[in-house]
């Protein structure tokens, strides 16, 4: 097989449109899009306009609330938190806090606090002290023979 003997699949490559290219081709002069207004015009997009009748984004109803001025936190699994120590990122012998669990690159950055939830296993005996946990979290890390030591979040305690 030779360079020039390669071809697609017949019917693979669809042959494009070539529009404005003279009134033999069918589409010249107005490329297919009629005479004047906003249509015509190159860069228009009447999004969800659905010719008169109501549109989607009208007929359902709004729902819920966001509250502005949430606390967001950022989560960080325990399995997570046993294969960083596992790895050598993480030192189980000191506590860990979290700026450790930050500098460690287990979260980008701490938000409003860190929230240590129960997903995974955790065999080693560590000290964490973050601003949440779920209760199955702290029975596992106790279970393990650690501690955990929860702390006021980062927003609640600049007020």
């Amino acid at each position: 097989m030779k360079l020039h003997e390669l071809a697609d699949n017949p019917g693979a490559a669809k042959k494009q449109k070539r529009v404005a290219r003279g009134p033999g081709s069918g589409k010249g002069k107005t490329a297919g899009r009629g005479i004047k207004g906003q249509k015509s015009r190159s860069g228009v997009a009447i999004g969800g306009y659905e010719g008169g009748q109501m549109p989607l984004y009208r007929r359902l109803p709004k729902r819920g609330f966001t509250k502005p001025n949430r606390m967001e936190y950022a989560v960080v699994n325990l399995g997570l938190i046993e294969k960083f120590i596992a790895a050598g990122k993480l030192d189980a012998k000191v506590e860990i806090t979290e700026d450790a669990l930050v500098a460690a690159g287990l979260t980008s950055n701490k938000r409003d606090g860190i929230r240590v939830l129960a997903k995974g296993e955790i065999t080693t005996k560590i000290t964490l002290k973050v601003t949440g946990a779920s209760a199955s979290a702290v029975e596992a890390v106790e279970k393990a023979g650690g501690t955990v030591t929860l702390t006021a979040p980062v927003a609640a305690a600049a007020e």
